[in-house]
């Protein structure tokens, strides 16, 4: 058996797209193919997607790259646009069962509550908190300090200051000044 013949082939991408366009209109919400719906439990898979599933989340999916676009998110550029946190927003709103229900956040659907609980979030990076202009700022005074440390005076100071600390014991120091200060409170209080 030759080898080729395990491997997968490439697609031929003008078969795979020579389809009509009209054959890939998204559908409207709620709206569902002609011809009465399917038995779900007995129907083909393909028919489960045609008529329950794509109604819902293709136009979904439209609105989830509206929004991206909107955040920017085609640009390159890092941000805090989280396309699952929007669909799953989206989707939990726009279904049909909660028709007459008011607008509910992410951070309110029940199930996401459930789930965060169990699996709290890692914080957003202070990059994508900040702007760059705050970002350069905080940059550039890091920069400047660490050349001041460098400065072979501010060593010598430092270098002095620690081994002044290590000599004088100066932590013993300070607790016990603070023990005294604590200790003539105490009395003029009583």
């Amino acid at each position: 058996v030759p080898l080729e013949a395990g491997m997968p082939q490439p697609f031929d991408m003008e078969q795979l797209f020579s389809a009509s366009a009209a054959q890939y209109q998204l559908p409207v919400l709620g709206e569902t193919p002609s011809g009465e719906p399917p038995d779900p439990k007995k129907c083909s898979p393909r028919e489960y997607l045609e008529f329950y599933i794509f109604p819902v989340l293709l136009p979904g999916l439209a609105a989830l790259l509206h929004e991206a676009e909107k955040e920017k998110c085609f640009e390159g550029k890092r941000n805090t646009f989280i396309a699952s946190d929007f669909l799953t927003e989206w989707l939990y709103n726009k279904n049909p069962k909660r028709k007459d229900e008011s607008f509910t956040e992410l951070f309110s659907i029940p199930f996401v509550k459930d789930w965060l609980k169990d699996h709290p979030r890692p914080p957003i990076p202070l990059s994508l908190l900040i702007s760059e202009e705050e970002a350069s700022i905080l940059i550039q005074s890091f920069w400047r300090g660490y050349r001041v440390r460098c400065d072979s005076e501010i060593q010598e100071l430092r270098q002095w200051q620690k081994k002044l600390r290590e000599e004088r014991h100066i932590n013993k120091v300070v607790k016990e000044f603070w023990a005294k200060q604590e200790a003539k409170g105490s009395v003029q209080e009583g």
